[in-house]
Formats: structure tokens, sequence, C-alpha cells
């Protein structure tokens, strides 16, 4: 069986974790738990020390959400498990990469700025922090222009991406820093229910979350 040490916090790891859903995948990976600050388990697997890392039944590792999307989307197209969550060609591929891109680089911004705004006052960059805030800024008014490309009747790895990458912003910012526009939030309501999404809710890591799916 495959394995995934993850996050609970990390936008990175939940997207793999919705991809592995949709996929119909859940029940050949067994999800790990993971501090990848403290746990030396991890470095052992990915040089990098960073969540997710997906690791095959011949113990190769994969890291890098994007990568590990890419290939589950292979394994299940092969495997007849699923026909996927990334177009094959041409436009709808492009548009599918281009909003995970995009999603990607919101979340990473989202972090950066949550983490800077934890530092003390003279540790922090005001210039890095504006730059950041107005990326996530940025990056929501891109979604609510591209809502039409991202169709909730045929979702893909960009319409996933996206979700979380929103859900992501929420968390990290409950008092709502940032605008999301209310046609987004309907957007964002019409999947809230989906079961990828319920089961991989953000949250502080607790003692459930050592749970693996057999």
């Amino acid at each position: 069986m495959m394995q995934l040490y993850y996050s609970p916090t990390s936008p990175f790891s939940r997207k793999v974790r919705v991809v592995l859903r949709e996929l119909g995948l859940e029940k050949q990976v067994s999800e790990i738990l993971i501090d990848p600050w403290t746990d030396a388990a991890l470095r052992e697997h990915n040089p990098l020390a960073k969540v997710p890392t997906l690791i095959l039944e011949d113990g190769m590792a994969v890291f890098e959400s994007a990568v590990i999307c890419d290939y589950l989307d292979q394994l299940a197209r092969s495997t007849g498990q699923s026909d996927g969550v990334i177009p094959q060609d041409g436009i709808d591929r492009l548009n599918a990469l281009k909003w995970q891109g995009l999603a990607d680089g919101m979340m990473t911004a989202t972090g950066r700025l949550f983490a800077d705004s934890k530092r003390a006052e003279t540790d922090r960059s005001d210039f890095v922090m504006d730059r950041q805030a107005t990326a996530v800024q940025s990056a929501i008014d891109a979604i609510l222009e591209g809502l039409p490309q991202l169709r909730t009747e045929e979702p893909n790895l960009g319409t996933w991406s996206v979700l979380v990458g929103l859900y992501y912003i929420d968390f990290r910012w409950p008092d709502r820093r940032f605008d999301i526009p209310v046609r987004v939030r309907d957007w964002m309501a019409i999947m809230s229910e989906r079961e990828s999404l319920t089961e991989t809710v953000f949250h502080l890591p607790h003692d459930n979350d050592q749970k693996s799916i057999a």
C-alpha cells in the first residue's frame, strides 16, 4: 500500500487528499499525519522535508503536490479506476494546469503572509507582507473573472486546486481579511458538501489524524 505523509494545515496536502478521493484511490493509500518541522522520518524520504510526500509501494518517494497529482491521475486512468482529473490535451488541459498554478501561488502567498504575521514587528518586512497580500487578493480577483472556466459539473484539477486555495484563505484568516466576492462564495458552496472536501477540512493537528485509510 502507498503512504501519504501529510499535515492537516497544509493546503498542498489537502489538494492531494482531495484528488485521491475524486480519483477513487483513497483505499490504496495510507494517510499518515506528520509534523514536517520536527519529524526526522520525513527527511529520510524527502530531502526537502515537506508535505505532501507520497511513498510508492516500491519505496520510491514522490514529492511536490503537482507531481503527486499527475502521478495519481495517470495511475487511476491506467487501472480504469477513473477518467482522471487532468484533461489530456488541448485548451482544457492548459486551463486546468493554469488554474492549479494560480491556486498554488495563492496558497504559497497566504502561508507566507500568515507566517510573517506571527513574527515580531521588528522581524517583519512591510514590503514583503504587502506584496504577499496583493498576490492573494489579485488571485481572488482573477478567480472571480475566470469562474466560467471553473465548471462545477466537470471539476478538474484546476477546480479542486482553486477551491482548496480559497478555503485555505478562510482557515488562515477567519476574520475575512480578504474580500472573496459573493459570486465566488456561492460557487464554493455548490462544491462544499462533496465528500472529498468534507473529509479533508483544514484543522490543527489532533490524535484522530493518526488514523490511516486502509
